[in-house]
């Protein structure tokens, strides 16, 4: 894959489909209509910076499960794969724990 790397406050992010979303355990109700959409943060800028050139680190790192709007970014397609580019500000919040899977068979 062509190698991109976001600036400033920007993030490279690859959509997870919807059939994904629900073994994470977040369910959001149909009355919802503008449903968030998650993703994976694949590359981040380097931070924000202000006017006397201090930059500010992203709190999102790469590998982050995130949450943002339906109409978040703009949509890409590096190396036929399509991806989002975002401000960090876009995004609604992290994900923590969606990802562990061996969890889900041990309810009783």
């Amino acid at each position: 894959m062509a190698k991109f790397t976001p600036l400033h406050d920007r993030l490279l992010v690859r959509r997870i489909e919807e059939g994904e979303t629900t073994r994470g355990g977040i369910i959001i109700p149909d009355s919802a209509k503008e449903k968030p959409q998650e993703g994976e943060v694949i590359s981040v800028g380097k931070g924000k910076s202000n006017d006397e050139g201090k930059v500010f680190p992203l709190a999102v790192k790469e590998g982050d499960r995130i949450l943002f709007g339906k109409y978040s970014g703009t949509e890409i397609k590096l190396d036929g794969e399509d991806f989002i580019i975002m401000r960090e500000e876009e995004v609604l919040g992290i994900l923590t724990g969606a990802a562990k899977k061996e969890l889900a068979g041990s309810r009783r």
